[in-house]
Formats: structure tokens, sequence, C-alpha cells
């Protein structure tokens, strides 16, 4: 098999395997719930700046952690008004934790063109193996969780996400003006 025939079979491959995601939206009994409350389960990633994050070091701030991925229209789709939100809110001390599936991606280049191209000013956590993906128990991408400033979790919101829920899901962790 030639080169260019390994490398058609793998990106069909890759597609099918995010089809095949996207397409398992129907809820579980494993699956988070949308709005679902309880302690959220701590992140502990490598960042693409180099560093490394832990949500459970972020307490006393209200967090959206959104779990996303470069091949994703949705994520690509909403990622602005994540970002708008972000510039909007970080003075009332909202923090953003963007999680890639970094185990989905082709490279950390692609992942860095992506938020450049959007500007975003927030972390970027590298979802490496999987994990934090799992134990948030996702059932598809984007996802958007919303964590109040004393680490609970106050709504989940499954999929494709506009700026008016964002918006709703904002008021719930941010502190009343």
């Amino acid at each position: 098999m030639t080169a260019t025939r390994r490398s058609h079979v793998r990106r069909v491959a890759r597609y099918l395997v995010i089809f095949s995601g996207l397409l398992s939206w129907v809820p579980n009994g494993s699956a988070q719930k949308p709005g679902g409350a309880g302690p959220a389960p701590d992140i502990d990633l490598p960042t693409l700046a180099g560093g490394h994050v832990k949500l459970s070091s972020l307490k006393g701030h209200p967090v959206v952690v959104t779990f996303w991925g470069t091949w994703c229209p949705p994520c690509r789709e909403e990622f602005p008004e994540l970002v708008a939100a972000h510039k909007k809110y970080r003075d009332s001390g909202l923090v953003v934790l963007a999680v890639n599936q970094r185990d989905q991606e082709l490279s950390n280049k692609a992942v860095e063109d992506f938020v450049k191209e959007f500007g975003a000013e927030f972390e970027v956590a590298l979802d490496t193996h999987g994990r934090a993906r799992r134990n948030y128990r996702l059932v598809g991408l984007p996802t958007m969780v919303f964590v109040d400033a004393s680490g609970m979790i106050q709504g989940v919101h499954p999929g494709p996400i506009t700026a008016a829920e964002i918006d709703r899901g904002l008021a719930t962790i941010l502190p009343a003006k």
C-alpha cells in the first residue's frame, strides 16, 4: 500500500470515528446529564502553553469547562461565543478552561492554530489520554460544564450551544450584581 493510500485510509477511518461519536448523542444511564449538580470531577492536565492546570486549584472562581476538538464543526461555531463571554466576564472572576481532546487530534500544531484563529486568551488543557472525557462521562463534543466558585457543577450543556444559552449557564455561576 502506498503512503498516499495509507494516509487516505487513516483520514477516512478518523472521520468515521468522529462521525460515530457525533451520532452518539442519545444519553444513556452512565452519561452526564444536563444540569446535573454535584462536585466537579477534578481535571489535572498539561496545557498547550507547556504548563499544568488543575480544576481544583481554581476553587474560588466560577469556571466554564468546555470539552472540544478542532475537527468538531459545532465546537468551531461556538468558540467565538466562548471567547466573547470570557472577555466580558473575566473581570468578574470567570475562568474558562478549554479541554481539548488531544488524543483525537492530529497534532498540537492543529490545536495551536485553532486557538490563535479565535484569539482565545484562556487556558487550554490537553486531554492526551481521554481521562477527563471519561471522568465527565461525555457522550459527544462539544460539551460545556458550568462550575461555581465552590467547585459544584451547576449545569452541563452537551452539544452545540448558543450565546443565549452560555449567558443562562453563566448566570448560575457568576456572582450576582
